[in-house]
């Protein structure tokens, strides 16, 4: 369990998120993520990454338990930080990623699955930011690159969630399969992309990444000054109170 990766033939790296139960990921979980997409992707016979994971969904986001134990903002800079660099390393990693997802994508998995390059997902799966409910904000940054302008919107200050073949219809998922489909889809997707001119698809990794509109690093790392806001505001506090006590 944990986060694990697999070379496997062809220049495909999978790399798998296993933390039961729910996948929401502590402060050095994010960083262990972070490091883990980009050795991949300094490995020169890596062509493509494949993100996926074990469980009950894609992933929950950060560890509030986590933040809510830990005394000072300690945990709340980490996670932060962490989120960033993961995020970060998605976006930048020096092959495209796939990312495979199912059942629930929320929070901290919306910044993955909006930095990936390519995204297949399990008719189960769905995506939503769930942060309000938490005093907090980010990763709007990565659904507007999901759904369009007016949904991201409504579904920041609802909560709602979006079904992959809702994000398929907008083009932002490439296949939806069934779960028990989901990694040959994704390895498949994956080998195709591994089968191109490596040094080719490198630079054309690098080429997208400087005609985009949005600087997603800068953009996201604006939202987080609101989530250091609403924490020192004592909103943060209050609402992962409220969280932690339901799981109670």
């Amino acid at each position: 369990m944990g986060i694990s990766t697999t070379r496997r033939p062809g220049g495909i790296a999978e790399i798998v998120i296993d933390v039961p139960p729910v996948n929401a990921l502590t402060v050095a979980g994010w960083f262990e993520l972070a490091d883990a997409v980009t050795a991949a992707g300094h490995d020169p016979e890596a062509r493509v990454v494949v993100l996926r994971s074990e469980g009950r969904g894609f992933n929950a986001g950060v560890d509030i338990k986590e933040m809510q134990r830990t005394d000072g903002f300690d945990a709340l800079l980490g996670a932060n930080r962490g989120c960033h660099a993961a995020f970060k390393a998605v976006y930048e990693c020096e092959v495209p990623v796939v990312a495979a997802v199912h059942g629930f994508c929320l929070g901290g998995g919306i910044g993955l699955v909006g930095n990936a390059d390519v995204i297949v997902a399990s008719d189960d799966a769905t995506f939503g930011l769930p942060e309000v409910r938490q005093g907090a904000l980010g990763a709007a940054t990565h659904l507007a690159r999901l759904v369009p302008q007016h949904l991201m919107r409504a579904m920041v200050y609802t909560t709602q969630t979006a079904s992959a073949r809702q994000l398929h219809a907008f083009g932002s998922v490439h296949s939806v399969v069934s779960r028990e489909s989901l990694r040959a889809e994704a390895l498949a997707v994956a080998g195709r992309i591994a089968a191109m001119d490596p040094l080719v698809i490198r630079r054309a990794k690098e080429c997208l990444n400087g005609i985009d509109p949005v600087d997603v690093n800068r953009s996201y790392r604006f939202e987080q000054g609101f989530t250091f806001e609403l924490n020192l505001a004592g909103a943060g506090d209050r609402h992962r109170d409220v969280f932690v006590d339901k799981e109670a």
